[in-house]
């Protein structure tokens, strides 16, 4: 940055842990759908050192923890040798441009189709009444609404089946950490596995992970508690939508949820938590919603993310009124890899081309997008 980008709140230094940041401006984990056969390809290489600047922050893409995590094709892992060797260059170029690289680990949970797999996977993971199943099935498809796909019914993930799970998320820290990363983010957002247990309109379990809010949130602490006492809390995220109703994943007090998770997660000492605004009830839906993260703000002591339809003067403001510490954007910075330089000019910024979000081609809407000086 400029000497001039300390006037903005967007642009000023933060310090996340033991990270210095030279900006607030992070790049939002963003599944691309180019990682063939589940193993990160190298021209993610320059798709990342491209949204790279010393000392910005970084998420990866949704990332499996296993191979009965999977839920659409061309999403990388990190289970196998393979997946690690494979992201060690993506991890080297970004370090090599002076970035901070976080791995987002995933389940997809009931989101899947075992067609996906090589075997029949126990690919759903909390009981559902086959009238939602039905309706999953049915109307729910790829994020690139242009494909359709048919998810397998889901069936109740039994009780001792879950430590399997959390070690997955265990040893994908680990394994993410021997690639290189800094650290991990624990994806518990946007109707996927662990948002499946915590959302009481999709968690009808009656054993000690359903009911109860607390009981409802076990599985998610538990799963932050084996990363953390595996790679060190202070190299561990969460992300969380509360909010969300994505993949028809609800809550009756999404408030209340929010809240319970934020003072929870104090608990582990973890480096951050980055919620997504109420505001995105449903990806790539923005609405005004009359509630606010500001109560989990001021309940977690680490470093709040927010994300959810932010442009250059809503993550200014999230900054200068105390809303957030860092600000996540995913389209505007897939389209615009020099975001926080356009950020710092206020410059014009790239259109983002909807069509070409999650298609396999190694280049076209993928790396081909101009940078400023392109443009001049």
């Amino acid at each position: 940055m400029s000497e001039e980008s300390p006037r903005i709140p967007l642009l000023t230094p933060y310090k996340m842990g033991p990270f210095n940041l030279s900006h607030r401006v992070v790049l939002a984990p963003l599944t691309r759908q180019r990682s063939y056969g589940n193993v990160p390809q190298p021209h993610a290489i320059l798709y990342y050192s491209q949204r790279t600047t010393k000392g910005g922050f970084l998420i990866t893409e949704a990332t499996g923890v296993s191979d009965t995590a999977q839920g659409y094709p061309h999403t990388p892992g990190i289970w196998t040798k393979e997946q690690v060797e494979a992201w060690k260059p993506i991890v080297d170029a970004v370090h090599a441009k002076g970035g901070i690289f976080f791995c987002q680990l995933w389940h997809v949970g009931r989101v899947s189709n075992k067609g996906l797999f090589y075997f029949a996977v126990f690919c759903v993971l909390v009981y559902l009444h086959t009238e939602l199943c039905s309706r999953i099935t049915e109307k729910l498809g790829w994020h690139n609404t242009s494909k359709q796909q048919n998810f397998t019914p889901p069936r109740r993930l039994s009780t001792d089946e879950i430590p399997q799970i959390v070690n997955d998320f265990r040893l994908a820290a680990r394994n993410a950490i021997e690639a290189g990363f800094d650290g991990v983010e624990i994806h518990g957002a946007h109707g996927y596995l662990i948002e499946q247990f915590m959302k009481d309109q999709v968690n009808d379990r009656t054993d000690q992970y359903g009911g109860s809010l607390k009981n409802r949130c076990r599985f998610a602490l538990e799963i932050v508690e084996a990363v953390a006492n595996e790679i060190g809390a202070e190299k561990v995220g969460i992300r969380l939508s509360p909010f969300a109703d994505f993949m028809e994943s609800g809550d009756s007090n999404p408030k209340v949820l929010g809240l319970y998770m934020a003072e929870s997660l104090n608990k582990y000492d973890i480096l951050y938590c980055h919620m997504v605004e109420p505001r995105m009830r449903a990806v790539l839906e923005k609405c005004e919603c009359p509630h606010s993260l500001l109560p989990m703000r001021k309940a977690f002591k680490g470093t709040f993310l927010v994300a959810g339809g932010f442009d250059r003067e809503d993550g200014i403001k999230a900054i200068a009124e105390g809303g957030a510490d860092l600000v996540v954007y995913g389209r505007w910075f897939l389209a615009n890899p020099d975001l926080p330089k356009r950020f710092e000019l206020n410059a014009p910024l790239n259109k983002y081309h909807r069509d070409t979000f999650y298609t396999d081609d190694p280049v076209i809407g993928y790396t081909d997008y101009p940078f400023l000086e392109r443009i001049a």
